[in-house]
C-alpha cells in the first residue's frame, strides 16, 4: 500500500490549524465532484476548497459522507457569494450551503468577493463572526479583498480575517495584497496557483523542473509552499491530483525563487468582482 503524503498545516492567527495544500473544485460539475473529492482524499487530501457559486457543494459532501476518514481530520471551505451578502441573507445562505454539504461545522468560511459597490461585505463580515460565535464555523475569512478593504473590515468591527484567498501565480504574484495580508497576520492563500496551466511553459520553470526532476506544475506549488501561502490546486485527473500533492520530496534554492519571483508580469488585483472565479 502506497504511504499517504502528510501535508503540513499553517497555523491562522486564532490558533487553528489548516493544511498548506489542498484540493479546489472550481469549475468541477457537481456530478463529477463526489468522485473527484474521493480520489483527493485518498490520495491523502484533507482540505476541500468549494464555494456557493460553485453549485457544487452537494457533491462535496457525498464524497465527505463517504470517505474512510474521520470528519476531524477534514478542513473544509465554502464561501458566501456576491448576490447573498448582507447579514440576514449571508445567515440564510451559509444553512444553505451547511446543508448541501451535509456537515454540522464547517471550518473555514469566506466572503467570496467584496463587491464593494453593494457596500454589503461589512455586514456580510458581521454575519460571519456571528457564525463563528455560535459555533457553526471555526474560523472565517475572505476572498478577493484588497488591502482597503481589509482595512475597512478590521476598522470597523476590530475582527481580522485568517485567510485572503486571492488569485495569485508567477504571472500575478498580488505583492501589495500580500503586504496587506501580512501586516494583519492573515494567510495568503492562492486561487488558480498554476494559473490554468499558463505558466508551466515558462522556460526558467521548465529549467528549474528538469534541474530536480519534477514536473513544472510541482515546481510553481513548490514555490508558493516555500513562501508560506496555502494552495489549493484543481483538477479532476487521478494522475494530475496525485501528482500535485506530491510536492514535498524537495526544495527551490534562492537563485530558482528568484527566477520565478521575476515572471510577475503586472500589479492588477484580478479580474472584476462578479467575474466567476475561484
Amino acid at each position: 500500500m502506497t504511504e499517504l503524503v502528510t501535508v503540513p498545516e499553517i497555523e491562522l492567527h486564532t490558533g487553528i490549524r489548516m493544511p498548506q495544500l489542498g484540493f479546489g473544485v472550481f469549475q468541477v460539475p457537481n456530478d463529477e465532484t463526489e468522485a473527484a473529492v474521493a480520489t483527493a482524499i485518498a490520495a491523502g487530501y484533507r482540505s476541500i476548497d468549494t464555494a456557493a457559486i460553485y453549485g457544487n457543494e452537494e457533491g462535496v459532501g457525498r464524497a465527505i459522507a463517504k470517505a474512510d476518514v474521520s470528519r476531524d481530520d477534514l478542513f473544509v471551505t465554502s464561501k458566501v457569494w456576491n448576490s447573498d451578502q448582507g447579514y440576514d441573507e449571508t445567515l440564510r445562505a451559509f444553512d444553505v450551503s451547511l446543508g448541501k454539504l451535509g456537515l454540522d461545522v464547517l471550518d473555514l468560511y469566506l466572503i467570496h468577493w467584496p463587491t464593494a459597490r453593494n457596500d454589503r461585505y461589512v455586514d456580510t463580515w458581521r454575519a460571519l463572526e456571528r457564525l463563528r460565535a455560535d459555533g457553526r464555523v471555526r474560523a472565517i475569512g475572505v476572498s478577493n479583498f484588497e488591502p482597503a478593504h481589509l482595512d475597512r473590515i478590521v476598522q470597523e468591527t476590530g475582527v481580522v480575517p485568517v485567510v485572503n484567498q486571492v488569485e495569485l501565480h508567477p504571472a500575478l504574484q498580488n505583492r501589495a495584497v500580500i503586504a496587506a495580508n501580512d501586516a494583519l497576520g492573515i494567510v495568503t492563500e492562492a486561487w488558480s496557483p498554476l494559473a490554468q496551466g499558463a505558466v508551466l511553459g515558462e522556460a526558467s520553470i521548465v529549467r528549474v523542473a528538469e534541474r530536480h526532476g519534477q514536473t513544472p506544475a510541482q515546481v510553481v506549488l513548490r514555490w508558493h509552499l516555500q513562501q508560506g501561502r496555502v494552495v489549493i490546486p484543481k483538477s479532476v485527473t487521478p494522475a494530475r491530483i496525485a501528482e500535485n500533492l506530491d510536492v514535498f520530496g524537495f526544495d527551490l534554492d534562492a537563485d530558482e525563487l528568484a527566477a520565478i519571483d521575476a515572471l510577475d508580469r503586472d500589479g492588477r488585483t484580478g479580474p472584476h468582482p462578479d467575474a466567476f472565479h475561484g
